[in-house]
């Protein structure tokens, strides 16, 4: 039984069309396990579906875990509740995630009463249960288990909203997944010797031309990429893949070629890397990739 890791959205809170919001899979055998749901969740979900990946067929969407309750990691929640329920998922979602979360449920819920009332008792008589989410506020430790995964939850450092990365153990791999974090020891720790390890990233050369208070703001809330390079020889993944990259230059201009523009920025971001001294595998994931 083969495990695999999806990215459904690697982009950030800005609305670049490329990137959708942090989402990611990882599937063993035929079943999902997904992470965070940025914008456009379900949707990517079926495009994955539609390149061979079984587990991500919308309506097999059942389990869930939340690193934090940012909006560009949250905002596709209520489309992860109702759209599987609309194409006929017939469980509850099993959602993991900081405090809070359950509150966040509970107001969608709310929100789309309406919505949930004609479904069931209009024309449609959509089924009672698929709609319903059991939410869970977790806490440091191993928060699921069943007979295909493991996953420890582990503290990360993002401000002071409460935030979480993901150790996923199955039965031939270990994938760490960081979450937006600055950088830190313990993912490190729990990347050590995996086979894939899902880090954010920002772009050094970037942020180093923002004004002062930026610089000082995101050096403690994220992760630049000399920085990366540093957990990176620690942890040794033989997989280190980047998302939620931030590059902190605005492409104002629009007779610049965006894609040409994104391409050289990826490249100097994990030169940014290799030369911090990280020697390791590493690559940019993109929406959609499959590792």
């Amino acid at each position: 039984m083969e495990t695999k890791l999806v990215l459904l959205g690697t982009g950030t809170p800005n609305a670049c069309p490329n990137a959708s919001g942090p989402s990611s899979a990882v599937v063993v055998g035929d079943r999902a396990y997904l992470v965070d749901f940025g914008p456009g969740v379900v949707r990517q979900a079926a495009k994955a579906y539609q390149k061979g990946v079984d587990a991500l067929r919308p309506d097999r969407l059942t389990v869930a875990f939340c690193t934090h309750l940012h909006t560009d990691h949250t905002a596709g929640y209520s489309d992860l509740i109702f759209t599987p329920w609309v194409l006929e998922r017939k469980e509850p979602l099993k959602m993991f995630g900081p405090k809070g979360i359950r509150e966040m449920t509970g107001y969608i819920q709310k929100a789309y009463a309406v919505d949930i009332d004609f479904r069931i008792n209009g024309f449609e008589k959509a089924n009672e249960v698929g709609y319903k989410v059991e939410a869970a506020e977790i806490q440091p430790g191993v928060i699921y288990r069943d007979d295909r995964v493991t996953v420890e939850a582990f503290p990360v450092s993002h401000g002071t909203l409460e935030s979480y990365g993901f150790k996923f153990t199955t039965p031939d791999k270990v994938i760490v997944i960081s979450g937006d974090t600055a950088p830190l020891e313990i993912v490190a720790e729990k990347a050590r010797n995996c086979d894939i390890l899902l880090h954010e990233v920002e772009y050094t050369a970037g942020l180093s031309a923002r004004e002062p208070k930026w610089q000082k703001y995101h050096r403690e809330v994220h992760t630049l990429s000399v920085d990366l390079a540093k957990v990176a020889q620690k942890a040794q993944p033989k997989l280190l893949v980047t998302y939620h990259r931030i590059y902190h230059m605005e492409i104002q201009d629009n007779t610049v070629d965006v894609e040409a523009e994104m391409e050289r920025r990826n490249e100097a971001i994990l030169q940014e890397i290799r030369n911090a001294g990280y020697e390791g595998a590493v690559v940019n994931g993109q929406d959609l990739n499959i590792f």
